[in-house]
């Protein structure tokens, strides 16, 4: 189904519905503050096989994002010293992706990673669905490196409605992904230049 939300005021019993969908193993579209994104409960490792045969990659290796309403989840699930606390204070919420050395809280089918990226969008639809989920939404974006994104979500619900659950209508996407910042060494690197700039 296609959900239709207003970013400045959504309708509560749709995120209700929305996180419903998540609690129970279900995949949806969301908007960010950038491109579309599919998005699951991390909890829920047949949800992370949906993904990776939707979009053909290895689940089990690929980087996703952990998707966050604010810092203390971040530090819930990775390592943040004091200066990556300081980082991540300055430019989240924002259209930028952190890699980050994850924790043992962390779902043990994301635990062999090296690194996981974490983000806080600057998107109230997305923020408002993890805050009532309780935990992060794991996160890859719609669009493949390289490519065009898809950006109309009319669209992508006509591509994608036999293979999630919801699309979330936030009006038109962005089409140009997240700035991707790695912090796992001593000197943040940047590894995708995306929509935002990062000086530091």
């Amino acid at each position: 189904m296609i959900l239709k939300l207003y970013p400045n005021n959504p309708n509560q019993q749709l995120i209700d519905k929305i996180v419903d969908t998540l609690n129970n193993g279900g995949v949806i579209i969301y908007p960010t503050d950038t491109v579309y994104a599919f998005g699951l409960d991390m909890q829920h490792p047949k949800a992370l096989e949906r993904i990776g045969r939707i979009k053909g990659i290895n689940a089990d290796k690929y980087l996703f994002t952990l998707l966050c309403h604010n810092i203390s989840c971040i530090s819930q699930y990775c390592k943040v010293n004091n200066d990556t606390f300081k980082i991540l204070k300055s430019f989240l919420p924002g259209a930028y992706t952190f890699l980050l050395n994850g924790s043992t809280h962390l779902p043990k089918q994301l635990k062999n990673r090296k690194s996981i990226g974490v983000r806080i969008p600057n998107n109230n639809i997305a923020t408002q669905i993890v805050t009532k989920l309780g935990r992060p939404i794991l996160t890859t974006s719609v669009g493949a490196e390289n490519v065009e994104y898809e950006t109309n979500p009319e669209f992508l619900y006509d591509k994608y409605s036999k293979t999630i659950d919801i699309v979330i209508d936030g009006g038109i996407g962005g089409d140009t992904p997240s700035t991707v910042v790695d912090l796992t060494s001593s000197e943040p690197m940047i590894v995708r230049q995306g929509a935002a700039p990062f000086m530091w």
